[in-house]
């Protein structure tokens, strides 16, 4: 898949010499992918993606995969702070108010197999704006289908696909402790947690925390725990 070119001077070297070892998603919230390009290649925006692709399919790259490009700003993922550093950034053309198009993700699946096989990048390593920038950040949204990409091996969901509700009563810091182990901060609020948790993978769901949501907690962790290189983030 060979992508076109557009360069954009918002990016550096990584810190530390660190590999990128997660993929990070995100929709553009912008009229079209022409009005993305010029955001994510304009000096004064301070930003970028490696990688945008289109509506209609087209795939562009702006940074190359090897440097920093400036996407997931402040957040955390498991022990990694600098996400920049370790993450390959690829935006989505969406609002998120609107179904992602066929095309735009045929090509996402096209792309995420190549980048996940020269950067030793598992699924569970394949994550959402959201989920490292949640009460800050909501993208790629609560229309974005994840249960496709992991049917393809190329993120996660749980096993089975809705998890029957758990019989422990909604207990807060058990809720907490199964969120850390994905990925989830400790310390962030309890409420952005569980907002970021069912963007993901509950997106149908409101209000307090229930059984449903603990048993999804507590069979993700079970699965897939967080994977936190000891390089330096």
């Amino acid at each position: 898949m060979d992508p076109l070119w557009r360069p954009s001077p918002n990016c550096g070297p990584r810190r530390g010499g660190v590999l990128p070892d997660m993929i990070v998603l995100h929709y553009t919230a912008m009229v079209d992918a022409e009005a993305a390009l010029a955001r994510l290649c304009d000096p004064g925006a301070e930003v970028s993606a490696h990688y945008l692709i289109a509506r209609d399919g087209r795939l562009f790259q702006m940074v190359e995969e090897g440097a920093r490009a400036w996407h997931a700003g402040a957040g955390q993922w498991g022990a990694v702070c600098d996400v920049n550093s370790r993450s390959i950034g690829i935006e989505l053309d969406n609002d998120g108010a609107q179904p992602f198009s066929q095309p735009l993700m045929q090509t996402l699946e096209g792309l995420l197999p190549g980048i996940m096989a020269r950067w030793g990048i598992g699924a569970p390593r394949v994550i959402a704006h959201s989920d490292m920038a949640p009460g800050r950040k909501s993208d790629p949204g609560r229309r974005f289908d994840w249960r496709r990409l992991a049917r393809q091996g190329l993120s996660i969901w749980p096993d089975p696909d809705v998890a029957p509700a758990d019989p422990t009563p909604p207990d807060e810091a058990m809720f907490r402790v199964a969120t850390a182990r994905i990925g989830y901060g400790a310390d962030w609020p309890t409420a952005d947690v569980l907002e970021a948790l069912r963007q993901r993978f509950r997106p149908w769901a409101h209000g307090p925390l229930g059984a449903e949501d603990m048993a999804l907690a507590r069979t993700l962790a079970r699965r897939f725990p967080v994977d936190a290189p000891p390089a330096s983030s």
